[in-house]
C-alpha cells in the first residue's frame, strides 16, 4: 500500500505541470554545454601510442611478473580510439588494479576512462567499473560523476542514473551543489517511474535521498530526507538494523521511522518558510499503517510477515534493539498524527510533488553552480597535466639512466674478455 501510495503520487509528476513559480524540465541534459564540452580536455599535449604495441609490451611486462606504470596504462586510455579498444582498456585496467602499483592509478586516467566511454559509446563499461570500483580503482572526482550522471539523464535512463548517484553516495561525494541538484534530479524522477524496489534497492535510494538532503538547507533536502528515512525505516522494519548500515555510511542506531518524525518535528516548529512536500509526507503514513496492519497480522497469526517484504537479511533470532523498534510503531503512528496535523495548521506541507520540487532547484541553482565547477575543472586539468608531464621527464631520466647502466655492463664485458 505504502509503496503503490508514493508511485502514484509521483507518477502524477510525469505530467507537464506548472504551480507558481515551478515548472518541468524539457527532455534534455541538465547541464549547459560549456560544462559537458571536451575543449579542454582535448587541448592537452598528446602523446599518440599504438595501443596493439601497447598491449603486447604490457602482456610481456605481466608475463615477467614486472609492474606496468601508471603512466603507461594512462596513455592506453588516452589513445582509445574505438569501442572495441574501450574493452581493451578495461581489461587493462583490471590487471593493474591486480597489479604491485594498484594504488598508482592516476586520478587524470580514471576521469579520461568516463570520458572514452561516453565518447564510444561505452556507458555501461563505465558504470561496470564504476560498481566494481574495488577491482578496477575507479573512484572519479565530483566533476567526473556529474558527467555520467547527466549522460543517463540525457537518456532518461533514469535508473542508470540512480546507480551513479547511489556510488556519489557510497564515497560520500555529495560536496558540489551541482551534485547534489544532479543527484535529486535523477533519484526523484527514477521514483516518478513506478519502480518496483527489492529490499537493497530501498536502502540504496533512501541513503542516497537522505545523505544528499543533509546537503540542501530548504524544503527540497529537506523532503528528500523525510522519504529516505522512510525508506530506511521500511528496510529497518522488515529485515532489521543490520540490513540498513551495513556497508552503507549510515548511522548503526536504530530508529530510522523516529528520524523521520523528527524532521517533520523540526520542520512544524521552524519559523521560516521551509515545508515538506505532501507526496513524501502521504509515503509515511502509508508505510506506518502498512507496517501497523503487517504487526497486528503477525501477533494474530504468528507469522512474520512484515508487509511481504524479501526474506533476505532476516536473522533467525531477532535482535533486540530491532523487536523493540518495532513495538513502537504504535507510537510512531500515534506522534505521526499529531505532527501531521501541526504541519497542516501551519502551512508546512507543500501541495507539490518532490520532482516538482526538485525541478524547481534545477531551474534556480543549478546555473549558478556550474561556474566554479568548471573553474576548478579548469585548475584541476593544469595540475593533472603538470603531474604527467613531470612523470614523462622521469621516465625519461629512468630509460637514459638504464641505457647508460646497461652499456656500462657492455663495456665492462667486453673489457674483461
Amino acid at each position: 500500500m505504502a509503496a503503490s501510495l508514493l508511485q502514484r503520487c509521483l507518477g502524477a509528476v510525469k505530467v507537464i505541470h506548472k504551480c507558481g513559480t515551478y515548472s518541468f524540465i524539457d527532455r534534455r541534459c541538465l547541464l549547459s554545454a560549456a560544462y559537458t564540452d571536451t575543449k579542454l580536455w582535448e587541448e592537452r599535449e598528446k602523446d599518440h601510442q599504438n595501443l596493439a604495441l601497447m598491449a603486447a609490451l604490457m602482456d610481456r611486462i605481466y608475463d615477467r611478473n614486472f609492474p606496468v606504470s601508471s603512466l603507461t596504462i594512462s596513455r592506453f586510455v588516452d589513445n582509445i580510439s574505438s569501442r572495441e579498444e574501450v574493452d581493451q582498456a578495461e581489461y587493462y585496467l583490471y590487471k593493474f588494479r591486480h597489479s604491485p602499483n594498484c594504488w598508482y592509478l592516476r586520478d587524470w586516467t580514471v576521469h579520461s576512462w568516463v570520458r572514452q566511454c561516453l565518447r564510444y559509446g561505452a556507458r555501461d563499461k563505465a558504470l561496470h567499473t564504476l560498481k566494481n570500483k574495488v577491482q578496477y580503482g575507479m573512484f572519479p572526482d565530483d566533476f567526473t560523476f556529474n558527467l555520467l550522471i547527466d549522460s543517463f539523464i540525457k537518456d532518461e535512463d533514469f535508473k542508470g542514473a540512480c546507480s551513479v548517484v547511489e556510488e556519489v553516495m557510497l564515497q560520500e561525494s555529495f560536496d558540489l551543489p551541482s551534485t547534489q541538484i544532479l543527484s535529486m534530479y535523477a533519484l526523484s524522477s527514477y521514483l516518478a517511474t513506478k519502480p518496483e524496489l527489492s529490499v537493497s534497492e530501498q536502502r540504496a535510494l533512501g541513503a542516497a535521498l537522505l545523505i544528499c538532503g543533509l546537503k540542501q538547507d530548504n524544503s527540497t533536502g529537506l523532503s528528500a530526507q523525510l522519504l529516505g528515512c522512510a525508506l530506511l525505516g521500511k528496510v529497518e522494519m522488515a529485515a532489521g538494523i543490520h540490513a540498513v548500515f551495513r556497508g552503507m555510511p549510515l548511522m548503526w542506531n536504530p530508529g530510522y521511522l523516529g528520524r523521520a518524525l523528527a524532521i517533520m518535528e523540526r520542520v512544524a516548529a521552524a519559523p521560516g518558510d521551509s515545508k515538506l512536500s505532501k507526496d513524501a509526507v502521504d509515503y509515511l503514513e502509508g508505510l506506518l499503517q502498512d507496517l501497523s496492519s503487517a504487526l497486528d497480522s503477525k501477533s494474530s497469526s504468528g507469522k512474520d510477515e512484515l508487509g511481504g517484504e524479501e526474506e533476505e537479511g532476516k536473522k533467525e533470532e531477532e535482535d533486540e534493539d530491532d523487536q523493540e523498534e518495532r513495538e513502537k510503531l504504535p507510537l510512531y503512528a500515534s506522534r505521526f498524527k499529531e505532527l501531521s496535523g501541526q504541519l497542516q495548521s501551519r502551512g508546512k506541507v507543500d501541495p507539490s510533488p518532490l520532482q516538482v520540487l526538485v525541478s524547481s532547484l534545477v531551474q534556480q541553482g543549478l546555473a549558478s553552480a556550474e561556474g566554479p565547477d568548471m573553474e576548478q575543472y579548469q585548475r584541476k586539468v593544469g595540475e593533472w597535466e603538470a603531474e604527467r608531464q613531470q612523470l614523462i621527464r622521469r621516465e625519461k631520466e629512468m630509460r637514459e639512466r638504464a641505457e647508460e647502466e646497461r652499456q656500462a655492463r657492455q663495456a665492462a664485458k667486453a673489457a674483461a674478455q
